[in-house]
This record gives structure tokens, C-alpha cells and sequence, in this order.
């Protein structure tokens, strides 16, 4: 039997992040488990709609081009009989999707390990959660963001908050703590010194290493830190991605505006943030989700 790859970048995704189940999610939160399959059952051969995340697993997939560089797998609580129509919307909208785990309303975050996971999308907050306390980079997706502008077809942009995203929350701390001119401090003094990883890092390695690919694949990649750092406290998360020797293409220090309108002009395929206010923010403008990690979480 085969074994698991190691070299590719393993996505699981939910079915209501990758497909438009709203109407169907709906019936299926009344406890009305029959009546859920069934409708599903008789809409077999329509093909749902794509949701929120179709378009960054769409591109992804397109990395696959000359040999396969990234696995996508169906991570759902649908049940099995439902999963048939997931995957026959795949096949309709060209998705090379080849496996999945459907499991009847129970939570499925465990079958994260076995698939060593470096990144999960569900709609579900609880099983993000679960994700997250196990080590996984996981978000909620909001279902109602806006979809993902097709004016990039041949190149996948993502956009990540930094603190508690991409960073350890060590410096949000001392903001909620003891205000700005606290913070800043904080972070003048320990300009030189690398943040320590946040919950995201992995996910940055492995667009890292996809990246490299892109001579071969035709696809491109482009990334933007979009946070609401400002001057002075900019320099130390800059300093921390050379340290960590990954490339960022933008970065948006905002001092605390709006993220929404920028990152309109972005058009990122994905926009993680842990701020719920800044992800509902973006989500008028973007695909976007929440990332419960650090204090302003209560983590």
C-alpha cells in the first residue's frame, strides 16, 4: 500500500468551504439527518456552486501541472451518501479530487494527523478549534465573504495577518496589556530578534517551497502580509520573515485601518486573520476566515 506523501502541501477542506451547501446546511442544522440526505440525494446531478475556498484549492491543484506537488482532501461531516455529490461537483467544475473523509456529523478534525494536514478550511468553528489546539493551521471560513476576483487566473495570492497568524501573539499580548506606547516599545527593543512562529508558519514554509515550482508550472504565487502594525513596530516583523529566510511580496502596514479596502486591491484567493472584526471587515471585499488563535480569542 502507498504511503502518505511527504513532499506535497496537504490541504483538508470542509464541503461547505470548497461548494455553496448554504441551503442545504440549513436542513441539515435542524437535526433533520434523513431529511439532509435526501435532498442531497435528489440533487445529485446539480452541481453545487463554488464556495468560498474554491478558488485557492483550484489554484493550488493547478501546481499539479506537470507531476503533483499538492493534495487536496475532503474533510467533512457529510455523510457518505452526500459525499457523492461533493465529489460530482468537483469532477464538474475540473477538481482533481480524489479523496475524502465523510463522517456523518461527528467531528472529523482527528483524521487531521493521519493526513499530516498543513492546512484546514471548515465552516465549523469547534473543529477549527481542534485543529488549531492540535497544531494544524486551520480557519473558519465565512460562508457569506465575498468570492475571489478571477482577475489572477494564473497565479494564487494569499494574504495573512501577522500576530497570532504568521507570529506567535507575544507582542499582542503587551498591547492588551499595557496600550501603543507599551507595545512599541516592546517592539523597538526587540527589533533585531526574530517573533517566535505562530500557528501559520507552516503553512508559509510550504507556499515556500511551492514556489520554487513555478517555472514548471506556469502557475504564480504571491503573498501579502496585511497587519495592523504601524511604524516603529513595522521593522520587527520584517526582520523576523528574513530570519526566517521566506519571501512576503507585499507588506501592508496599516496602523490600525481598515484592512477590507486594501486587500480589495490585493485580491488575495485567501485572507487569514485572527481579529474577527478584521475578518468580517474582509469578507465584504475578499475570501476570508478566522484564525482562533492567541489572546484576542481568549487562547
Amino acid at each position: 500500500m502507498a504511503a502518505l506523501p511527504n513532499d506535497r502541501l496537504m490541504v483538508a477542506i470542509a464541503s461547505r468551504a470548497l461548494f455553496d451547501f448554504e441551503e442545504e446546511n440549513r436542513l441539515f442544522e435542524t437535526g433533520d439527518d434523513q431529511g439532509y440526505m435526501a435532498l442531497q440525494m435528489q440533487r445529485l446531478d446539480q452541481p453545487a456552486a463554488p464556495g468560498v475556498a474554491f478558488s485557492l484549492v483550484q489554484k493550488l491543484l493547478a501546481f499539479n501541472r506537470d507531476r503533483p506537488r499538492v493534495a487536496v482532501v475532503i474533510l467533512s461531516r457529510n455523510d457518505p451518501v452526500s459525499g457523492m455529490r461533493v465529489f460530482r461537483s468537483a469532477q464538474h467544475h475540473g477538481l482533481t479530487l480524489e479523496r475524502g473523509v465523510f463522517t456523518r456529523g461527528e467531528s472529523p478534525w482527528r483524521y487531521l494527523r493521519p493526513l499530516q494536514a498543513q492546512l484546514f478550511l471548515s465552516a465549523n468553528e469547534t473543529d477549527v478549534r481542534s485543529a488549531l489546539a492540535a497544531g494544524v493551521p486551520a480557519a473558519r471560513v465565512l460562508p457569506h465573504a465575498r468570492q475571489a476576483s478571477d482577475a489572477h487566473p494564473d497565479e494564487l495570492r494569499i494574504a495573512f495577518d501577522g500576530d497570532a497568524v504568521l507570529f506567535s501573539d507575544e507582542a499582542e499580548q503587551v498591547f492588551q496589556r499595557d496600550g501603543l506606547a507599551a507595545f512599541q516599545q516592546h517592539e523597538i527593543d526587540r527589533a533585531a530578534r526574530p517573533l517566535p512562529p505562530g500557528p501559520f508558519k507552516p503553512l508559509l514554509d510550504a507556499l515556500t517551497r511551492l514556489r520554487l515550482s513555478t517555472p514548471e508550472t506556469g502557475m504564480g504565487l504571491r503573498t501579502a502580509l496585511v497587519t495592523a502594525r504601524g511604524a516603529p513596530a513595522h521593522e520587527r516583523a520584517i526582520r523576523t520573515l528574513m530570519a526566517w529566510q521566506v519571501p512576503v511580496d507585499e507588506a501592508m502596514f496599516l496602523g490600525g485601518w481598515d484592512k477590507g479596502p486594501f486587500l480589495a486591491e490585493f485580491e488575495p484567493d485567501f485572507f487569514f486573520d485572527d481579529q474577527t472584526r478584521h475578518v468580517e471587515n474582509a469578507a465584504s471585499h475578499v475570501p476570508a476566515g478566522h484564525v482562533d488563535a492567541g489572546t484576542m480569542n481568549g487562547r
